[in-house]
């Protein structure tokens, strides 16, 4: 299957969006429905009074110019107007002054008003978004592309706001140009009316079809800037890697692709507008070339040419050429509505796609208030599979009924081999999921049971890749804790071993740390985060390989401060070096998701299992390295 082929993130999700832009509105637009009626009469009187001129001019060529008409204006009783040739020509010139005032007065009371609608909605879909995103379950992320996310939160909002501001704006002006034109000519000569207008079914027809061909079209294009989305991050998040093994090439491929599924998708749509622009043009010039054609043989000859009847005055023929030539541009402009609201659909499925997206990890309806945690941990028969519906299946199953407890000032320690399933136990553990069957339980308390916060409030996490956010030092140690003193900051990092090369940094604390933290070594970042969980003071910690990216004497110095840390609270620890864990209270071996041995260090090296294997291959491994040491220091 290609790339162009392949079903997006979304697409499952968009598909079940019923009527995404009446939805938008009544959603979004309600409670900016004054803004959105102010801009909509503003706009309508705009139209309106730009229609003034060509009537008044074509009035005054027949009554003041050449004296065939008496003075009349439709729709104003001619006891309003004035007697005389003179007042009657300054009448219309005021008219007409006065008419261009109002047509620029009420544009920019639109404009205003229509920006403060378009954008407001623009900026609560984006937050909205950004919000569900949020609350959305760790699985969603295991599978979906954060490009796709970015292209929702920015692409799709800002077409959201072109077609508020922009569509909506083209449809009542041409709503009202066609109406009042068709208005107007009927009410001037109903013959050659009907000649004018004629091309206006032609059009409809046309923008139909133009519309259920470009729809699955501009689908295709979302999906596609979604797909080079998350290239461009997925490539730039791992320039190291790329550097490293010398990808540039394949990378550049893999972008050009990417970028060629999305010049192929635009082309697609481009095509048929490149058809349709032009088609509706051409059917509004035909509209005026008829007009034109009609009623100049009409004045040439004197007589009515073909069916039609009657007179037609000069003026009356100048209106009509005006106000054939005024409706071409709003009947050209179609195209762009067209596009814009075709834009604007596939964006807001995707934008309701998301909404709509459900969680399963949610506050229960009655939570059980555990505050304070002292931190007691359970783990009761716990199974898991990443895949739920797969749960029947044992081969498919991650954690396989594993029972164990911790107690305040207790650590327990996983251990075992890449895939036994230890960072996914400690994952229930924070309910980033949920166990399948089982409990796992916190004082006694089913973790579901519990507010999500208040949970995960009570656990200081430190993972073994530490994610930091471009911003200082100081900014990172406090996440989470952001109303700490500057002094809390700095006796967190001292108690994780940071403070002394946090000083010798040119700006200190206030140091940026740059995106991801790229300004930092692997053992800065993690002492920092290790400093994060200190300042946040936590009942409960976990540690998931916390000193997997230091080295022995740092290692050494950081272990020393976890010691202390968690003297006095509960620590789940997975470490890849066995040494950091050697004074743990209880050591769990997982193999493919089982507990095989468990007891303490001592209690497992005289079982002479898999625990004792893995550490007599470290412990030599250790005293290789210091003999080497030992060597060339000699």
């Amino acid at each position: 299957m290609s790339s162009a082929d392949e079903e997006t993130p979304f697409d499952a999700y968009r598909e079940r969006v019923d009527r995404p832009l009446a939805r938008l509105f009544r959603t979004y637009g309600r409670e900016r429905l004054g803004w959105f009626s102010i801009g909509m009469v503003a706009n309508f009187f705009a139209r309106a009074a730009s229609l003034l001129p060509p009537l008044l001019l074509g009035i005054a060529i027949d009554s003041l110019f050449l004296g065939e008409q008496s003075f009349s204006i439709p729709l104003v009783p001619d006891a309003w107007l004035p007697a005389t040739t003179t007042a009657q020509f300054w009448f219309v010139i005021l008219v007409i002054a006065g008419s261009f005032l109002a047509t620029a007065l009420f544009t920019w009371i639109y404009g205003v008003t229509a920006n403060l609608f378009a954008h407001g909605v623009m900026h609560t879909v984006r937050v909205d978004c950004f919000e569900k995103m949020q609350a959305l379950d760790m699985a969603f992320f295991d599978d979906k592309q954060t490009g796709e996310v970015m292209a929702v939160l920015n692409n799709d909002t800002q077409n959201l706001e072109r077609f508020l501001d922009d569509a909506l704006m083209n449809s009542m002006r041409l709503l009202v140009m066609t109406g009042g034109i068709a208005a107007v000519l009927f009410h001037l000569n109903r013959q050659l009316a009907v000649v004018t207008l004629l091309a206006v079914p032609a059009m409809g027809l046309f923008t139909w079809w133009f519309m259920r061909a470009v729809e699955p079209r501009y689908v295709s294009q979302r999906s596609a800037v979604g797909n080079l989305n998350t290239r461009l991050e997925n490539s730039i998040a791992g320039i190291d890697l790329t550097k490293a093994t010398a990808s540039e090439r394949f990378e550049i491929g893999r972008v050009r692709d990417a970028s060629k599924r999305l010049f192929d998708d635009t082309m697609a749509v481009l095509k048929l507008s490149y058809l349709y622009r032009p088609g509706m043009e051409l059917l509004a010039g035909l509209a005026f070339v008829s007009t034109f054609l009609v009623g100049g043989l009409w004045l040439t000859t004197g007589t009515a040419p073909g069916p039609l009847t009657g007179d037609l005055s000069v003026g009356d023929f100048v209106v009509f050429l005006f106000m054939t030539q005024r409706i071409v541009d709003p009947l050209a402009e179609v195209s762009n509505i067209v596009d814009q609201y075709e834009n604007a659909k596939a964006s807001s499925e995707r934008v309701f796609g998301l909404m709509d997206i459900s969680t399963g990890i949610e506050d229960p309806d009655d939570p059980t208030d555990i505050e304070p945690i002292e931190g007691h941990v359970t783990f009761e028969d716990v199974s898991f599979a990443y895949d739920s519906e797969l749960i029947d299946g044992d081969d498919e199953r991650v954690l396989h009924d594993i029972s164990f407890e911790a107690s305040p000032g207790e650590m327990v320690a996983l251990v075992g081999p890449t895939g036994a399933g230890k960072s996914t136990a400690l994952k229930l553990a924070m309910r980033l999921y949920d166990v399948e069957s089982g409990s796992v339980c916190v004082d006694g308390t089913d973790v579901r049971d519990v507010r999500v916060p208040d949970l995960r409030s009570a656990i200081g996490y430190v993972g073994q890749e530490t994610f930091l956010f471009d911003g200082t030092i100081a900014d990172n140690i406090r996440y989470g804790s952001f109303e700490a003193s500057d002094e809390a900051v700095r006796e967190a990092a001292k108690a994780a071993q940071a403070h002394e090369f946090i000083t010798e940094l040119p700006d200190g604390y206030e140091t940026r740390v740059g995106e991801r933290g790229v300004k930092l070594s692997g053992g800065q970042r993690q002492r920092i985060a290790i400093a994060r969980v200190v300042l946040a003071d936590p009942p409960i910690l976990i540690l998931d390989e916390a000193t997997s990216a230091v080295d022995t004497e740092t290692e050494l110095a950081i272990q020393e401060s976890i010691e202390r840390l968690a003297a006095d609270r509960t620590t789940l620890a997975i470490a890849h070096r066995l040494s950091t864990i050697k004074s743990a209270d209880e050591i769990l071996v997982l193999e493919d998701g089982d507990i095989v041995e468990r007891g303490d260090h001592d209690e497992l090296l005289d079982l002479d299992g898999r625990y004792a294997a893995l550490w007599s291959v470290q412990a030599g491994a250790v005293d290789f390295e210091r003999r080497a040491e030992a060597l060339a220091e000699d």
